[in-house]
């Protein structure tokens, strides 16, 4: 059942970026849409709980739909010229690095999380605020977005008014949420770069 939820998450995804495509009065269904995505990624790991349906499969998945949620709305919104192309550059760069590193000390046994060290890796990085402080950045900072992106067809005297304040605001959000993207992958290269310069200066036997 959780990994049903899962699925329904991208499902939903797709719908919303077809529907981001659209024009008029269409475009109002996608913020709701965004809602129930992220709502939703809540819902999935407390189903696995509830029904004690934890699996290595279910936590792949629900990796794995995070990122495809993040990165794929990141260039949908530059392809509909919503965002500059260097921010989904960003996103996605960060995410590889630090996806394959994570990846790397699964295979050495280790979780993702426990390879923080450092008092501000730990808190960066494994830390349940940063760590719900970052998811609810990102969602507000997508909602805004999608919020906004009606707004010229719709009601042009309105966002023109606003325009200054509207660009202001959503600028706001995308530095902000790159910001702490970096802040919170730096210490997982920094603990690895520094776990490798360790194990050089080991002898070898």
């Amino acid at each position: 059942m959780a990994n049903l939820v899962t699925l329904i998450r991208l499902f939903l995804l797709f719908i919303l970026v077809a529907n981001a495509y659209s024009s008029g009065y269409q475009l109002l269904l996608n913020l709701p849409l965004l809602i129930v995505i992220f709502a939703l990624d809540g819902v999935d790991g407390y189903v696995a709980r509830k029904r004690h349906e934890e699996s290595l499969l279910g936590s792949i998945l629900d990796i794995a739909a995070d990122r495809i949620v993040e990165n794929v709305l990141w260039l949908v919104f530059m392809d509909l010229d919503l965002v500059p192309v260097w921010i989904p550059v960003v996103f996605i760069t960060r995410s590889l690095f630090v996806d394959s590193i994570r990846s790397h000390v699964a295979m050495q046994g280790q979780t993702p999380f426990g390879m923080m060290q450092s008092p501000i890796g730990r808190f960066l990085v494994a830390g349940r605020f940063m760590r719900i402080f970052y998811a609810v950045l990102k969602a507000v900072t997508f909602g805004f977005i999608l919020l906004i992106q009606p707004w010229p067809s719709l009601i042009p005297a309105i966002y023109h008014q606003w325009f200054f304040i509207i660009f202001f605001l959503k600028n706001s959000l995308l530095y902000a949420t790159v910001f702490v993207c970096l802040l919170r992958g730096l210490p997982v290269l920094a603990e690895f770069f520094h776990e490798v310069k360790t194990e050089l200066r080991v002898p070898q036997a």
